[in-house]
């Protein structure tokens, strides 16, 4: 089941500042009248009458745990919503750049201040460009996916026998050494390359065996949208299957691997941190 963490994040924050809100201009004005006129009573030793009057006055304990949780729960909002967000790398289609199991800081401002949960664009600050790495929600499921921006709008885009054509022009690409790549069908051999897009240097990997003829293999990016490719080219459900994605979609530039984790019960770790070429 997928949890929208950021309708969460909005939906405790406005409880917890409406649940403060309310005690101050509910509740908290009768508790200062109350502790006022047992003041003026002067029933008692003056530290038993204040021990009194804190008894009777108290918080309930609802809007302690507000008032605590709402400044905490706001800043995280803040950072997560329009600055930094941390994201798990769920699947292989990223190999060799992300591997299984990375967790990768996502720039939330480099293309854009957005709402919350909406997504409406506040501010404009950058478009996407030719070899960054893009987290997004694809149009045809609601959840993130991680891949390489190969065609921004108004680019044709070619990809033929494991070749790469961006208007017209074949994207530059070097072997560089043996992999195996992990299939559905088990252990593949496959080819590391050295490709360089939009002045970005990466390594994707391919397989070895003969490819299939797709159906289609030239496709022209309309206004607004983006095409983008898993750097396991061969092992990646990416808009050579679902197609394009909206510029509304976008959820920001993948900046940083920060640490790693095997699957199971290993520990995680911080020797593969590194930045997102």
């Amino acid at each position: 089941m997928n949890i929208d963490f950021s309708l969460l994040l909005v939906i405790l924050v406005a409880l917890s500042g409406l649940i403060w809100l309310l005690d101050l201009v509910l509740l908290k004005p009768s508790r200062d009248s109350r502790a006022r006129e047992m003041r003026k009573s002067r029933a008692g030793k003056p530290e038993q009458l204040e021990q009194q009057i804190a008894q009777r006055t108290r918080e309930p304990v609802v809007v302690e745990y507000a008032k605590a949780f709402f400044p905490v729960l706001a800043l995280v909002l803040v950072l997560r919503s329009f600055l930094f967000e941390p994201f798990q790398i769920p699947t292989g289609s990223m190999i060799p750049t992300l591997e299984i199991g990375d967790f990768i800081l996502v720039n939330k401002y480099a293309y854009g201040l957005r709402l919350p949960v909406v997504g409406t664009k506040l501010i404009e600050i950058d478009t996407p460009e030719r070899g960054e790495v893009m987290v997004f929600i694809p149009p045809h499921e609601n959840q993130y996916y991680i891949k390489r921006v190969i065609g921004i709008p108004g680019d044709t885009v070619r990809y033929q026998d494991g070749e790469l054509y961006i208007n017209r022009e074949r994207v530059p690409r070097q072997a560089d050494g043996e992999t195996t790549i992990r299939s559905a069908f088990g252990p593949i051999p496959g080819t590391l390359h050295r490709e360089v897009i939009g002045g970005a240097e990466h390594l994707i990997q391919t397989k070895n065996q003969a490819r299939r003829g797709a159906l289609r293999n030239v496709w022209v990016v309309p206004p607004g949208s983006y095409f983008v490719m898993g750097d396991n080219r061969d092992e990646s459900s990416d808009s050579r299957i679902w197609g394009m994605v909206p510029e509304a979609n976008i959820v920001g530039k993948a900046v940083a691997v920060w640490m790693h984790k095997e699957p199971g019960w290993n520990l995680p770790g911080f020797s593969s941190a590194r930045w997102i070429r």
